[in-house]
């Protein structure tokens, strides 16, 4: 009864585990998965390889659109040089009156709200520099008066 089958034995367990065996299956379980890595390289270069596919396209076509219509341009230059200076001073010009003209409404609406009391952004500033104002004038007033003085004292000790 005790006889026993040989099929039927389970291997012998090893008595001693390898160090480096199991250094290499903990190294291995924190090992990132490289499937989704290899697929986005793989994306990342075909999307590189279609851009530079499509910057090649358009470089040609760049360079022969000047090719072919270099020749045109130059016979008509004379007609283009004046209309896109006139073109560019108009644009100009019309910039620069829309700017002048959102300044002055700027500056309009703050002063109408200074004057009225509403006290607008910057309005204490524009109280002490008032009074700086004044205050200069009337040191340079008194400054005026003193050198004033001293001049008649020097034309009436001369």
């Amino acid at each position: 009864m005790a006889e026993s089958n040989p099929s039927q034995q389970r291997p012998a367990r090893p008595t001693c585990i390898a160090p480096a065996f199991t250094f290499l299956q903990i190294i291995l379980s924190h090992a990132p998965n490289t499937t989704p890595l290899l697929a986005f390289l793989f994306i990342f270069f075909v999307s590189a390889l279609t851009l530079l596919i499509l910057t090649a396209l358009a470089l040609s076509a760049t360079v022969l659109g000047f090719i072919f219509f270099m020749p045109l341009v130059l016979f008509t230059s004379p007609i283009w040089l004046p209309g896109c200076t006139l073109l560019f001073l108009t644009a100009a010009g019309f910039l620069l009156a829309c700017g002048f003209g959102g300044a002055v409404a700027a500056g309009s609406t703050w002063m109408f709200r200074y004057f009225w009391g509403m006290h607008p952004p910057g309005s204490n500033r524009v109280g002490s520099a008032r009074t700086r104002i004044y205050d200069t004038a009337s040191h340079v007033k008194d400054y005026v008066g003193y050198l004033q003085s001293k001049v008649r004292d020097v034309a009436s000790g001369a």
